[in-house]
């Protein structure tokens, strides 16, 4: 855990069911103020951003790392004394409005199929539906971020404040219209994390739109990692027809 609490705020999420009274765990929990802690088994890591744009108001810009997955400072190696620090974060947005994580190849299929292969269909259709009738400037980038084999991942970035607000404005008002739109009471655990699935695509159709000034950053995860189980993973799913409520999240 990134020990500059000058730039990194700790988040409990689904904090309601793990938060344990009596234990002294110096993080922000979600579940306080406006927010969505209740959602977190269908929206993963985006109860953290909900949490952030209601509620902090007093900062110049927000970001969000996860999972063991973090920025990293150039030509350095993968570890924690390694993450950027608060200057690196002002330089990178002294040029741009937005950092986000080097691009996810795909390489052998798009986007729009890697998806499918890991989780049902019915929520993409659903959400260029959503496009089309509320908000339909954002129909081509959609479509052209759909059939690309790259894309940012993982709803890791910095982004000044006001470009957040628009972001986060625009994305939970598309995400609550799928919740209407969608049936998950059938899905899997995994496959219930829905929501937060579809916002990693929604990244570089939000930015592609609204032609934002954005730079990448190096990314990486803490720990061990686990390649060759991937790979095979992600080529089983390519390759071999299988049950999507069985099968793990995409990567």
């Amino acid at each position: 855990m990134p020990t500059n609490r000058d730039l990194y705020l700790p988040i409990l999420v689904n904090a309601k069911r793990n938060y344990q009274v009596g234990i002294d765990l110096d993080y922000q929990r979600d579940d306080v103020a406006e927010n969505i802690s209740h959602k977190n088994a269908n929206y993963n890591e985006l109860t953290a951003i909900y949490w952030a744009w209601k509620n902090l108001s007093d900062v110049d810009a927000v970001g969000l790392v996860h999972y063991r997955r973090f920025f990293f400072k150039s030509g350095r190696k993968n570890k924690l004394e390694h993450l950027i620090d608060q200057n690196d974060a002002e330089k990178l947005l002294a040029k741009h409005d937005v950092i986000l994580p080097k691009k996810r190849n795909y390489y052998i299929e798009t986007n729009y199929s890697h998806y499918i292969h890991a989780h049902h269909e019915e929520p993409l259709l659903e959400v260029r539906n959503i496009l089309v009738e509320s908000y339909p400037e954002y129909l081509e980038s959609f479509d052209t971020v759909m059939n690309r084999n790259q894309a940012h991942m993982f709803n890791m970035f910095i982004m000044k404040k006001a470009q957040f607000n628009n972001y986060a404005t625009w994305l939970f008002d598309v995400l609550e219209q799928l919740e209407t739109r969608i049936d998950i009471s059938k899905y899997s655990i995994q496959e219930a994390r829905v929501f937060g699935y579809v916002a990693e695509l929604m990244m570089d159709v939000w930015i592609e739109t609204n032609q934002i000034n954005y730079g990448e950053m190096k990314w990486s995860m803490t720990g061990k990692k686990q390649t060759v189980k991937k790979a095979y993973n992600f080529l089983h799913r390519k390759f071999v027809k299988s049950n999507v409520d069985s099968s793990r999240t995409h990567f």
